[in-house]
C-alpha cells in the first residue's frame, strides 16, 4: 500500500502555548498511528493540567491585554483571509497529511480541507455583519447595544474530521475576537497544529490560539471545568457531550453541543430509483461511516424495498477500498482497532437479534488489508427500529434497512430515536416531500441529494444531537455576549424617589 511522505510531517510535535512550540511539562509523549497501516508515524507531546493553565493563562492575556479583540473587525477579517490563501498555498501538504493520519480516502480529504478554507472565507467577510443597535426609548434616554467577544473559548474537536472541525470552530472564534484553547483527538491531532502554525504566519498574535495535546479524559475534562474558560464548544459522542454539559455548569460556562446521531434516508415509493441509491451508498460510506450525520438508516417503502436493496447492495459492492492516497479509493479505513472491534460488536449484536447481514459484515480479504483497521462496507436488513443498530451510533461503514407502509410510519420511525442531527428524503411529490421535512425533528435535512451542508448553511441537531449551529452567521453569536448600555442624557438630574 502506497504511502507518500508528507512535506508537513514532523518526527516530533510540541504543544503551542502563547505562539511557542513547547514540550509537556513532564516531558511525556505518545504515539500517532496511520490507521491504513497500524504504522507509527510520529510523537506528539502529552500535556499535563499544569498545562493547560499555561494554555488559559496565554489566553486570559491575550483577550485582557492584547490587540485582538480591540481590532477592528475588518483587520481580523484580512487575517482570516490570509489564513485561508496560505492553506490554499498548502493544500496538497495539508490534505497528505490528514489522510496519513486518518485514513480516510483522498477524495474525502480534498473535499473537507477545500470547505475548511472555505470556511475562513466565509468568516472574513462575516465578521462585517457585527454590530450593535440603538432601540427607541423614552425622551432623555439613549440606548445602544455592542457585541463583545465572549472570552477564552475551549473548542475540542473530533477525530473523523479533524481539520474541517478545527476550522469550523475556529474560524467563528477568531473572527468575534475571542481567544482560543484547541484540543485535538489524541488520534489525530496532526491537521489543528499545522492549523495554528498557519494562523501564527497569518498574524494571529501569540496566545490568540493555543493547542494542547493529549487525553480527552484528563487535560480535556480539566479544560472544560476550568475557571477561566468562559466558553467550551464540543464535537463529539453524545455521552462525552453530556459529561461535558455537567462539568460547564459548575462555573456556567457558554456551551454548544454537536453531538451524535442516527439520521435516518426516507425512500418513498416514487423517489428516482437510481439517484436514492447513489445519494444512500454515499450518505453513509462517505468517510467510511464515521460522519455523526451518515444516513445511517434506511427507511424503505415496502412497495420498493426489494429493488431498492437489490441496486444497493451492487453498488456497495463496486465501491473500492484500498490505498487511501489513491484517486481510485471510495472509502477507506476505520480510524482505530477499538472502532474496528466496536462496529464489528453492532453486526454480531443485530445478528443475535434476528437481523441479517446482506453484505460486508468483516474485514476485507486481501494481502493489503492484513495490516491497519478495514472493515466492508456493511448492509443489514431485516431490521425493527428497536434494534440497538438502529437506535444506537456505530459510528462506521454500517447501514440497517426497515420497512414502512406509509407517509406517517415513515415520520413516526424517522423521528424514534433519541437523535435528531440530520435526515434525508427521496421523492418526486414536492409537496410530499415538504410535509414530510415540517415534521421530521432534526436539524439539517436533505430532500434528493446527499449532501448535508455548505459553508454558509447552519449545521447543528434537535434533541440529544445537541444544540447551537455552525457554519453559519449565527455561529458568531455563539462567540459573543451582547452589551446593552442604557444612558441618560435629559437635562434635569434623575430624582426617582423624589427626595
Amino acid at each position: 500500500m502506497h504511502m507518500e511522505k508528507v512535506a508537513l510531517l514532523k518526527e516530533k510535535y510540541d504543544l503551542l502555548i502563547n505562539g511557542e512550540a513547547v514540550p509537556g511539562s513532564s516531558g511525556e509523549t505518545f504515539t500517532v498511528y496511520n490507521p491504513a497501516t497500524g504504522e507509527a508515524i510520529t510523537e506528539v507531546a502529552k500535556a499535563t493540567r499544569a498545562d493547560v493553565d499555561h494554555a488559559v493563562e496565554a489566553a486570559r492575556a491575550a483577550l485582557t491585554q492584547g490587540k485582538w479583540a480591540r481590532w477592528p473587525a475588518s483587520r481580523r477579517g484580512q487575517i482570516l483571509n490570509k489564513i485561508a490563501s496560505i492553506m490554499r498555498s498548502r493544500f496538497k501538504e495539508l490534505v497528505e497529511l490528514e489522510v496519513l493520519n486518518t485514513g480516510k480516502a483522498l477524495s474525502a480529504a480534498k473535499g473537507q480541507v477545500m470547505q475548511a478554507i472555505e470556511d475562513f472565507e466565509l468568516y472574513a467577510g462575516a465578521v462585517s455583519t457585527i454590530q450593535g443597535h440603538t432601540k427607541p426609548v423614552p425622551n432623555g434616554f439613549f440606548h445602544y447595544s455592542v457585541k463583545e467577544p465572549v472570552g477564552v473559548c475551549a473548542q475540542i474537536i473530533p477525530w473523523n474530521y479533524p481539520l474541517m472541525m478545527a476550522a469550523w470552530k475556529v474560524a467563528p472564534a477568531l473572527a468575534a475576537g475571542c481567544t482560543i484553547v484547541l484540543k485535538p483527538a489524541s488520534l489525530t491531532p496532526l491537521t489543528a497544529l499545522a492549523l495554528a502554525d498557519i494562523c501564527h504566519e497569518a498574524g494571529v498574535p501569540n496566545g490568540v490560539i493555543n493547542v494542547i495535546t493529549g487525553s480527552g479524559s484528563d487535560v480535556g475534562s480539566y479544560l472544560v471545568e476550568h475557571p477561566g474558560v468562559d466558553k467550551v464548544a464540543f464535537t463529539g459522542e453524545t455521552t462525552t457531550g453530556k459529561d461535558i454539559m455537567a462539568k460547564a455548569s459548575e462555573t456556567l460556562k457558554r456551551v454548544t453541543l454537536e453531538l451524535g446521531g442516527k439520521s435516518p434516508n426516507i425512500i418513498f415509493a416514487d423517489a428516482d430509483l437510481e439517484a436514492a441509491v447513489n445519494g444512500a451508498v454515499f450518505g453513509i460510506y462517505y468517510n467510511t461511516g464515521q460522519s455523526c450525520e451518515a444516513r445511517s438508516r434506511l427507511l424503505i417503502h415496502e412497495d420498493i424495498y426489494d429493488a431498492f436493496i437489490e441496486r444497493f447492495i451492487e453498488k456497495t459492492k463496486q465501491l473500492r477500498l484500498g490505498d487511501p492516497f489513491s484517486e481510485e479509493t471510495h472509502v477507506g479505513a476505520v480510524i482505530s482497532q477499538a472502532q474496528w472491534d466496536t462496529i464489528h460488536s453492532y453486526v454480531q449484536a443485530a445478528e443475535a437479534e434476528g437481523a441479517r447481514v446482506l453484505c460486508g459484515g468483516k474485514r476485507p480479504e486481501g494481502k493489503e488489508f492484513e495490516r491497519g483497521h478495514w472493515y466492508l462496507p456493511t448492509l443489514i436488513g431485516d431490521v425493527t427500529n428497536d434494534m440497538r443498530v438502529a437506535q444506537e451510533e456505530i459510528f462506521g461503514p454500517v447501514v440497517v434497512a426497515i420497512k414502512f407502509k406509509d407517509e406517517q410510519e415513515a415520520i413516526r420511525l424517522a423521528n424514534d430515536t433519541v437523535y435528531g442531527l440530520a435526515a434525508a428524503v427521496w421523492t418526486r411529490d414536492h409537496a410530499l416531500a415538504h410535509r414530510v421535512t415540517g415534521q421530521l425533528k432534526a436539524g439539517v435535512i436533505m430532500v434528493n441529494n446527499p449532501f448535508s451542508t455548505f459553508p454558509g448553511l447552519p449545521f447543528g441537531g434537535y434533541k440529544q444531537s445537541g444544540f447551537g449551529r455552525e457554519l453559519a452567521l449565527e455561529s458568531l453569536d455563539l462567540y459573543m455576549e451582547t452589551k446593552s448600555v442604557l444612558s441618560y442624557v435629559g437635562p434635569k438630574p434623575l430624582n426617582p424617589f423624589g427626595l
